[in-house]
């Protein structure tokens, strides 16, 4: 056995529960190539498969029971945080929870299998007040999947893990410094990605306070609320905004005048969703189109109202 396996025998459980249960927290680790490689060590008879799946699968419940109460006690607050912090710029809520409307408890099953909403269905279950026992249930089945399927690449390609774990004790420092380089390619890589679609959405934003000057001043624009129906209900809206389907069609686009000023929003503090819907107006003629600067957090934390979905005033204040 060559070193470097003989270090993921001695600690393999161990360092499988602690990249899954960082990974699932939110932090920026792959945790499929642990799993791979210990996956391959059991197919040698090295370790218990049964224990390094049971091991992943309770690193995951922990992590993501973590995110059920936080869900549970902020709501979304703590989804739209979420979304500010995450290094992967498809974790715009817009997505993620209208899948998880769609679904409900189902969606969980393939959750951590779907990049950026793993975190985001855990904490909306929390905030949905969704049984503990169904969460637990269905989450616990996901983690399965998700892991099951690590550990089984690992079994299946086992002779060519080997054979790389092999090659890199050989390389000895260079084996090591060959490891940290790709996670910083993939850490990089994660980064551009993110940057190339900001960049991509650049476009002139209206601040909370002209959006809110304007409506006070009798010239408010047409508001489009780029978010999906349960972040409305979850967190009110901007009085007088008007709900934007997901995939809006012909119709949609024909129900407002071309020559009116537009300010879209979403959930997003970078405002990927109300960008991607301001450069589809843009393409169907519409001129005076802009993003909220901070989307929906913006508007709550400056104190500005916020209305329920039958247009009643919703007591929703930033803490």
């Amino acid at each position: 056995m060559d070193l470097l396996s003989h270090w993921l025998f001695d600690h393999a459980l161990t360092i499988v529960f602690v990249n899954v249960l960082l990974a699932q927290l939110g932090l920026p680790l792959p945790a499929y190539p642990v799993l791979i490689a210990t996956g391959a060590m059991s197919a040698h008879g090295q370790l218990s498969a049964a224990a390094l799946l049971a091991t992943a699968v309770l690193a995951s419940l922990v992590a993501d029971l973590t995110w059920y109460a936080g869900g549970a006690r902020y709501g979304g607050r703590l989804i739209r945080k979420v979304c500010r912090v995450s290094i992967s710029p498809d974790s715009c809520v817009r997505q993620t929870e209208s899948l998880f409307e769609r679904f409900g408890a189902r969606s969980l099953l393939v959750a951590k299998l779907i990049p950026g909403f793993g975190a985001i269905a855990t904490a909306l279950s929390g905030d949905i007040r969704m049984s503990l026992a169904t969460f637990v249930v269905f989450d616990a089945a996901g983690a399965a999947l998700y892991a099951g399927l690590g550990i089984g690449l690992g079994m299946v390609f086992q002779d060519a893990v080997s054979q790389v774990t092999a090659l890199l004790t050989r390389m000895g420092t260079t084996g090591v410094l060959a490891v940290v380089v790709a996670f910083a390619f993939f850490i990089a890589a994660k980064w551009w990605q993110r940057q190339r679609l900001i960049k991509e959405l650049r476009m002139a934003r209206i601040s909370v306070d002209e959006l809110h000057s304007l409506i006070d001043g009798g010239r408010a624009p047409l508001i489009v609320d780029a978010r999906s129906e349960g972040a409305r209900r979850r967190d009110g809206a901007i009085p007088g905004a008007v709900p934007w389907p997901a995939e809006a069609g012909d119709e949609q686009f024909a129900l407002l005048p071309r020559d009116a000023e537009v300010v879209v929003y979403c959930a997003c503090p970078n405002e990927a969703s109300a960008a991607r819907v301001a450069r589809r107006l843009h393409l169907e003629g519409f001129r005076r189109v802009r993003p909220l600067h901070g989307g929906i957090e913006a508007w709550i934390d400056a104190g500005h109202p916020v209305t329920r979905a039958d247009g009643t005033p919703c007591p929703l204040t930033a803490e």
